[in-house]
């Protein structure tokens, strides 16, 4: 499965570069093309190496952060513009943290495989809850009622935040193709943003249809001076609704970067 899912993304880089789809029988068969975009770096952040980025969201001034790694996960939260940070939580060692979400004044942190989702009061890193759902956790976000989850698959779950009860899946769908590996996620204008796992392009989503209706190429954001052996993929997307400010960032990368998108 891994390698027809490589021949497919080569397809869709090719598509993206090039602006030709391989041609089809039928016409009316082919979903509309979804845009293509690039981006111009607006400002960077230095940050510590040693975060292993999950969930990333921005609000009330802040950056939030959930990391990953047994022994290692971490609830954190920090002023961009003078680095100080805040440790609101930590996962116990038996669990790998993923995706939050903070919406009503609670933070959810999604776990890999303990099928645990930790509920904090966003304050003060208290914990309030913890519920259980099937599968892994992957990415999280919410659109200010609900929560919205991915697993790695091509689905993403609608999650109604009392009691975390699945309420409907989205297919999401690339020309009319299963989009797997769906991992960080962020609402943004009314669609979900997600980064496609292993790789640097991030699927905007219409959550009515589940079609992805734009690929955004991060490639080559962060220089080659700063990959190191511990440097690994992308993954954050971070929206300042209030200022209008699009932050992503990588697991263990030394920088968050503001970024402006660009419509081929």
């Amino acid at each position: 499965m891994r390698k027809n899912f490589w021949l497919w993304l080569s397809a869709l880089l090719l598509t993206a570069c090039t602006g030709k789809a391989p041609a089809r029988h039928a016409a009316a068969e082919t979903p509309a093309a979804p845009r293509s975009c690039t981006y111009r770096i607006v400002r960077s952040y230095p940050r510590p190496t040693d975060r292993y980025t999950q969930g990333l969201l921005y609000a009330e001034g802040m950056l939030w952060e959930g990391t990953g790694q047994y022994g290692e996960s971490r609830l954190l939260r920090t002023d961009l513009e003078s680095g100080a940070c805040q440790t609101l939580a930590t996962l116990p060692r038996t669990e790998f943290g993923e995706g939050i979400a903070l919406l009503e004044g609670k933070l959810y942190q999604l776990t890999w495989t303990s099928n645990k989702c930790r509920v904090y009061e966003a304050a003060t890193g208290r914990l309030l809850h913890t519920f259980s759902y099937p599968g892994e956790g992957w990415g999280l976000t919410d659109d200010g009622t609900r929560l919205y989850m991915s697993d790695g698959s091509e689905y993403i779950r609608v999650i109604d935040p009392d009691g975390f009860r699945t309420l409907r899946r989205i297919t999401v769908t690339y020309r009319g193709e299963p989009l797997r590996l769906l991992n960080e996620l962020e609402w943004i204008g009314g669609r979900i943003w997600a980064n496609v796992y292993t790789t640097d392009l991030v699927a905007v989503i219409d959550p009515s249809t589940g079609r992805v209706e734009a690929t955004i190429d991060l490639g080559g954001l962060l220089p080659e001076e700063e990959i190191t052996p511990r440097t690994d993929v992308l993954n954050g997307i971070a929206y300042d609704a209030a200022g209008d400010r699009i932050f992503v960032t990588g697991k263990n990368w030394g920088r968050i970067f503001e970024v402006e998108i660009i419509e081929l």
